[in-house]
């Protein structure tokens, strides 16, 4: 047994007062009559949580909302599709909860599923707009995205992080991560915006897993056969430990059920006190990292403290040679040669305002009435795992910060001014350093102030103009008011690298291809990613890569118009459900939209 195993089990015994401050050997036969939550599957775990007698299932089994794309590769779906909504109370106070079943496909993302969240925290967030408050308890059991619905899923996370800051201010939501497959991919950011984070130390925390940093970035960067450095970098210890979450629980249905209470009581938190919220806390904690002499995990506590608050530690002494080159791993070997293609759109755009850096892989360019934003590859970054122009630590905060400062400027004007994202990057940053540090939670604090600025009148277009994967697009695109995308070969959309996604789905690259000719959320294609009802505009050009000035007009004149119709159109994401294409491709989610409405309040009549 290791010795993380070992603190594991203490902690959790220490919990529930089998054993002593000191160590010292107490009544075990508590910790074995104890009433496991990990034993339990999603239903089991909602039901716990909720007051006796007070579960009303929604959308359950009976309803057959199931997935219409997994049968298609020969996957066999489930009825729920591996997500338990349940309808209650929690110590008298109205509350849902959503209860991910890790046991279906790893707990995965997908169309359906996804879309049972969002709408359940929309539905929570109009009654409590109505008087009446709902909270919501997230029971976040996943890997990320379901690679079988690649872009479905990817979209499905946005919208499930617009719907719960949507919901936020008015009712607590409570993210409880229990184990044993932990918080994952996209839904990990969705666990970064949450009111309060309950975690058993059985439980992780990352945005990327170790199997997935080893496959993206190879074995030196993260040996995933190491169990310890796995539970000393997003261990639920850890993470509370660095307050990356706020309470840790032993796994005991009765000291579980408490704490959610002791949550859900405490109701919404105030406005700018939410960790999601923090961006100077963000960057001085980064400022005390130096990439080139890294900190151990276990330095981190005393680095930073236990909650989420500026550390006392002073910033550290960088040195600024750019190093070595990252290591390259399976999944990222194709990608490894940095596109510039964000670099050439922000400049051909505004020729009248050249882009400046806002930090070296950030640039900024302001037009008339109009910001333009694109993450760029950095050679000299000292977070050697962005320097292709993936999203890491350091461009989340920088992309915060110019959404956080533009919504400060214009508040109280008339109109609000357009952001435009020019999206070309290969994901986010798969790097050791990144998980460390939280990396769920800095693209979280970037996701925060991109919902805000949308939704405090300001228009937000994206103009994906290479490439767009996986978390680097949810922090940098994918909450956008308005879509848009070049017609090019070179253009690719999806949740993550292609031989990446073959390896965890078991396919090779060319049986990935041939089931992508057919199912098009698998699909690669941005042609056939502008069938899924996600894009506003799928735009023909000569020369993606050098454009002349007949494709910087045809690209202008589209972000105009799409910044016109996201003046008049709704400040969440809901047209991309109501989209003509939506209606043809997503049925199933407009199926769940429409079961969830009709059985929400059946309970009060």
């Amino acid at each position: 047994m290791t010795s993380t195993g070992t603190s594991v089990q203490m902690e959790a015994a220490r919990a529930l007062g089998a054993v002593s401050d000191d160590g010292r050997s107490a009544d075990w036969k508590r910790v074995l009559r104890r009433d496991s939550f990990l034993e339990l599957d999603a239903l089991g775990r909602a039901t716990a949580l909720l007051d006796d007698g007070a579960a009303r299932v929604l959308c359950g089994p009976f309803e057959r909302l199931e997935s219409p794309w997994l049968t298609q590769q020969n996957v066999t779906p489930q009825a729920d599709d591996g997500v338990v909504l349940a309808r209650g109370t929690v110590d008298g106070h109205e509350a849902v909860v959503v209860s991910i079943e890790q046991a279906f496909q790893g707990g995965g993302t997908g169309e359906v599923s996804g879309a049972k969240i969002s709408q359940a925290l929309r539905l929570a967030a109009a009654d409590s707009r109505a008087g009446k408050p709902v909270a919501a308890v997230l029971l976040l059991e996943t890997g990320g995205v379901r690679l079988q619905e690649a872009n479905l899923g990817l979209n499905a996370v946005a919208e499930i992080c617009s719907a719960l800051l949507e919901l936020r201010p008015l009712a607590p939501v409570v993210g409880v991560v229990a184990g044993s497959v932990g918080s994952f991919g996209g839904i990990s950011i969705a666990t970064g915006l949450c009111t309060e984070v309950i975690v058993l130390p059985e439980a992780r925390i990352g945005l990327n897993g170790a199997a997935v940093i080893e496959q993206e970035a190879g074995v030196e960067e993260f040996d995933s056969s190491d169990k310890g450095l796995i539970w000393a970098v997003d261990g639920g210890e850890q993470r509370r430990r660095t307050g990356l979450a706020d309470r840790l629980e032993a796994d005991d249905v009765t000291a579980l059920r408490a704490a959610v209470r002791h949550a859900v009581g405490a109701g919404p938190a105030r406005p700018g006190t939410h960790r999601s919220e923090q961006l100077e806390v963000l960057r001085a904690r980064l400022a005390t990292l130096d990439p080139a002499d890294p900190p151990q995990p276990s330095d981190l506590g005393d680095l930073w403290g236990d909650t989420f608050t500026m550390p006392k530690t002073k910033p550290a002494a960088r040195n600024h040679e750019p190093g070595a080159e990252p290591h390259a791993g399976a999944g990222e070997s194709a990608v490894m040669k940095p596109s510039e293609r964000g670099r050439t759109w922000i400049t051909a755009l505004t020729p009248d305002a050249p882009p400046r850096p806002v930090i070296d892989s950030v640039l900024r360019a302001d037009g008339d009435g109009v910001t333009y934003l694109a993450v760029v590859p950095d050679p000299r970054n000292p977070f050697y795992r962005a320097r292709q122009g993936q999203v890491g630590l350091t461009e989340s905060a920088a992309l915060a910060s110019v959404m956080r400062d533009i919504t400060a400027e214009d508040a109280g004007k008339a109109e609000r001014r357009a952001i435009v994202a020019i999206v070309d990057l290969p994901s986010q940053a798969y790097g050791r350093i990144e998980e460390m540090a939280g990396l769920h939670q800095a693209i979280a604090i970037a996701v925060d102030a991109t919902e805000a600025a949308r939704v405090a009148g300001h228009p937000l277009v994206t103009v994906v103009v290479g490439t767009a994967l996986s978390g680097g697009f949810l922090a940098h695109g994918l909450q956008a008011s308005q879509m848009l995308a070049l017609d090019d070969p070179k253009v690719q959309i999806h949740a993550m690298h292609k031989e990446a996604a073959a390896r965890i789905t078991k396919r090779t690259v060319d049986e990935l291809d041939e089931l992508a000719g057919k199912i098009p959320p698998l699909s690669y294609d941005v042609r056939d990613w502008a069938t899924l009802g996600f894009c506003d505009g799928l735009l023909h050009v000569e020369n993606a890569d050098a454009p002349t000035g007949a494709d910087v007009h045809t690209v202008s004149t589209a972000i105009g118009e799409a910044v016109t119709r996201a003046r008049s159109g709704p400040v969440d994401l809901s047209n991309r459900l109501d989209s003509p294409a939506a209606r043809k491709t997503r049925t199933a989610s407009r199926a769940v939209r429409d079961e969830l409405a009709e059985q929400w309040n059946q309970g009060d009549r």
